[in-house]
């Protein structure tokens, strides 16, 4: 199975950016995968290169590994992703990133309100929850998960 553009656990680490130990986490999740050759060494394939890259960016956006792995799952193994495989295969990703997107600008633009003014309470703060009104709801920030204002 070994073939001389195959990369050891070592140059895949160096090439991929993430430390040898995060290589064997990603494969114990069933993220990657690799074979041994002869001598037991752990080798990969040149195509786990973009399937670890895909991990990294997914997790720096707030993807957890089960979302993840959803949607390694659906590529293809035994050779290189197409972009038309990538394009089918992050569908379920669209909206996700689109609520995330939303959340992360409704953070951009509301958070200097509520640390902005000093009073450090939004539990009792005068403007955005007078009277604890959205404690009566429930736990947690409420309002800033909401739709209403």
């Amino acid at each position: 199975m070994s073939r001389l553009s195959d990369l050891s656990v070592a140059e895949m680490a160096e090439r991929s950016g993430v430390a040898v130990s995060t290589l064997h986490y990603y494969e114990r999740a069933g993220l990657i995968e690799s074979w041994r050759n002869g001598a037991n060494h752990r080798r990969y394939d040149r195509t786990q290169l973009r399937r670890v890259a895909i991990i990294r960016v997914a997790q720096s956006v707030g993807l957890s590994l089960a979302e993840i792995r959803g949607v390694l799952g659906t590529l293809p193994r035994d050779r290189a992703v197409t972009a038309a495989d990538w394009s089918r295969a992050a569908q379920p990703w669209q909206d996700r990133l689109d609520q995330q997107i939303a959340l992360l600008q409704k953070l951009r633009d509301q958070m200097g309100h509520c640390i902005g003014c000093g009073c450090l309470s939004l539990e009792n703060c005068p403007l955005y929850n007078p009277d604890d009104r959205l404690g009566r709801d429930g736990a947690g920030p409420r309002r800033w998960l909401s739709d209403t204002k």
